[in-house]
């Protein structure tokens, strides 16, 4: 009975909002019908953000930077022994750390990704952040063949293609690195299940971890159950509007 009131809410609620959402649409129809010329979006004046920081490494000095520790000779601290790392340096992922210097350099030396694999970075579009300006993006597209073995699985020759990822470094005023983070920003490209990082590499030549995180996203039975629900309401909606 609970359970059936529960749905009952969520089938009411969901009418309201296709009910809410139709209206809105007629309304923006009518108003943008109005009007002669878009409004300008809200846009960070970089040079103004720039001018007014005090961080003491310029935009364009952080990017080279930034190029140099992710380049092979350094490779994020894994080169170098850590020497391009700061004391109070963490790695933080979406669903991983945040780890400690040491933690993040046993972690990656453990893998040893670039002795199983032939990787391609594909690197581009590094840029400072304007609101914060110790911090440089970058996204990656990663391409690997599998050439050794790895975690137990001998070569395949197969070529992995990691989604498209979003990377970072933040940087104190030495120019060491604080903080290394990426994410995942469009899990339905690649061969990986969506998954980015080590993640991707395991899955990649089936290797499954078995938790969760490590596995390709599945939404829960509840999400689809109202995403069900939501689907009828809209069409029972669309139905009475007709």
């Amino acid at each position: 009975m609970k359970l059936f009131r529960f749905y009952s809410l969520i089938v009411l609620a969901a009418t309201t909002e296709a009910f809410a959402n139709t209206q809105a649409q007629q309304r923006n129809h009518l108003a943008l019908s109005s009007i002669a010329t878009p409004t300008p979006i809200d846009v960070i004046d970089e040079k103004e953000s720039f001018a007014k920081s005090s961080f003491p490494i310029s935009p364009e000095d952080l990017i080279l930077r930034a190029k140099e520790i992710v380049g092979p000779d350094v490779g994020i601290g894994t080169k170098d022994d850590g020497a391009c790392l700061a004391d109070d340096f963490e790695f933080c992922a979406a669903v991983v750390g945040p780890l400690p210097k040491s933690e993040y350099l046993g972690a990656l030396g453990s893998f040893k990704l670039e002795d199983s694999f032939d990787i391609n970075q594909n690197a581009y579009g590094f840029y400072v952040d304007p609101m914060q300006p110790n911090r440089v993006w970058w996204f990656s597209r990663q391409t690997a063949k599998h050439v050794n073995s790895f975690a137990g699985t001998a070569a395949t020759g197969k070529v992995l293609e990691l989604p498209p990822q979003l990377l970072h470094l933040d940087f104190n005023e030495d120019g060491k690195v604080k903080e290394f983070g990426f994410y995942t920003v469009d899990r339905r490209q690649g061969n990986t299940g969506g998954l980015g990082g080590a993640f991707g590499y395991f899955f990649g030549v089936g290797k499954k971890l078995g938790f969760p995180e490590a596995m390709p996203y599945k939404p829960s039975f509840r999400f689809r159950m109202l995403q069900k629900i939501g689907a009828l309401a809209r069409k029972l909606q669309n139905n009475k509007d007709e």
